[in-house]
């Protein structure tokens, strides 16, 4: 897909956006700030009064404020950009062509054969006359419902292909919610990787003012340094990735021009419930996967019923009118004939007419165990971040912010020094951080289970 070629789909999405991207302020940051800037007063010590950093203690990940902010009137939903992705995506549509094509095959399977219209010469030029010319019209008479067999056939896989454009709109409606959440998380990362920035700049600017005054070493200015630097870095990845996250959603809604806008969801209170047992109840029960298997299975028996039939050979009916040159008279012909079924009794095409039934089944009890397996792997997955979320959201991110507190308490009343506070800082955002690689792995373990564990919204057909 050449994208200089989009112009009329960057309208088409602009359009069903509905000017949501014209409310946007300049400069507005999507999301909410993880870290609120909480000053403290700035104690002096000792006989040389050193300005000291502020005291900051952010907010926790994933707290819902996002919705409370005016931005979030104007942010595009899951539901937004699911509708986008269905009107957009061109796997839909290539599902919805293999459709119209086994409508075809349908068709075709029902049409009876052509007549056939000929000219007939015999005894021409004896005795010097134009011998018996005419026409003759012939028709095969199809037996043993061999059209109704093979249509029923094209039917079933009629019904197999529209189970297949309901098995790729699973996976695009997926695709489009995991890349959905996926950009809130990276949302979420950016912010958190932004208040590290800030904390190590603002670790230089007050170790080198203790060095300054002989109240550090050199090689506290120097971590300091390096940790300001490795948070730069760390945002300009955090950066990429929302990018690049961006660029996957907007790839699979099919509208790849369209320009980043703010999102309205929750990391937490959207996340889906998943029980293994109503999940794979539900898997096993409404897999659209298993549904083609199954119709393809009723196409091979009637294919296996079809070429039993064909052993019965179809007759072939003729007639003719001609004008006999030597009696001046005109005279009929009429003929029968059908095949003597001797040598080839389609013995073939019913063997491997057979061995594709038995495929057809046993692909369902294939399917049946992958699905399984695929099901347990991912429910282990969720299982383990789900308890991880938790344990993070009841006691590490709790911890974290309250050892940050009490150290800064401390560190006002000069019981710690910097670098302890600095620490402490840093370990509530490492804490973050892990918090919210667990809640990516989350919502992709639970996208797959809640979806049926259909997954590849720009999977072509295979």
């Amino acid at each position: 897909m050449r994208i200089a070629n989009r112009t009329i789909l960057l309208a088409a999405c602009t359009f069903s956006l509905g000017g949501l991207a014209s409310n946007l302020a300049l400069g507005e940051e999507p999301g909410v700030r993880l870290a609120r800037r909480q000053m403290v007063a700035i104690q002096s010590r000792g006989d040389a009064p050193i300005p000291l950093p502020p005291v900051t203690v952010p907010d926790p990940v994933g707290s819902g404020s996002v919705e409370k902010t005016q931005a979030a009137a104007s942010a595009l939903t899951l539901a937004d950009l699911q509708n986008l992705a269905q009107q957009h995506n061109p796997t839909l549509a290539q599902a919805q062509s293999a459709i119209r094509a086994a409508q075809g095959r349908y068709l075709q399977a029902g049409l009876y054969p052509n007549p056939e219209v000929g000219y007939s010469g015999e005894e021409i030029g004896s005795e010097g006359k134009s011998g018996l010319q005419g026409s003759v019209v012939s028709q095969e008479i199809v037996t043993g419902g061999k059209l109704q067999l093979a249509q029923s056939a094209a039917g079933h896989g009629v019904a197999a292909a529209r189970f297949g454009l309901e098995t790729q709109r699973w996976r695009v409606l997926n695709a489009v919610r995991s890349r959905f959440y996926e950009v809130l998380l990276a949302q979420e990362m950016v912010s958190i990787n932004r208040d590290l920035v800030r904390v190590g700049k603002e670790g230089v600017e007050v170790t080198t003012r203790l060095r300054e005054a002989q109240e550090v070493g050199k090689a506290e200015v120097l971590q300091a340094k390096i940790e300001a630097e490795r948070a730069k870095v760390s945002l300009f990845m955090a950066q990429n990735r929302h990018r690049t996250a961006w660029y996957q959603l907007a790839a699979v809604v099919g509208c790849p021009e369209m320009e980043s806008a703010p999102l309205a969801g929750d990391l937490i209170r959207d996340l889906p419930t998943v029980t293994w047992d109503e999940g794979l109840a539900r898997l096993l029960s409404g897999s659209p996967e298993l549904a083609e298997a199954r119709s393809k299975i009723r196409q091979a028996r009637c294919k296996v019923a079809l070429e039993c039939a064909e052993r019965r050979g179809n007759l072939s009916v003729e007639a003719g009118v001609k004008f006999d040159g030597a009696a001046e008279e005109t005279v009929a012909d009429a003929g029968v004939s059908i095949p003597l079924m001797i040598y080839d009794r389609n013995q073939g095409n019913i063997v491997a007419a057979q061995a594709e039934l038995v495929t057809a089944s046993r692909e369902v009890d294939r399917l049946e165990l992958e699905l399984f397996n695929r099901f347990a792997e991912s429910f282990e997955g969720y299982s383990n971040a789900n308890r991880q979320v938790q344990l993070f959201r009841a006691n590490v991110l709790d911890n974290a912010r309250e050892s940050l507190e009490l150290i800064g308490s401390g560190y006002r009343q000069g019981e710690f020094d910097y670098l302890q506070l600095l620490t402490a800082q840093r370990t509530y955002f490492s804490a973050n951080l892990e918090y919210l690689q667990a809640l990516r792995e989350l919502w992709e373990r639970a996208v797959e289970l809640d979806g049926l564990m259909l997954t590849g919204g720009l999977k072509g057909e295979e």
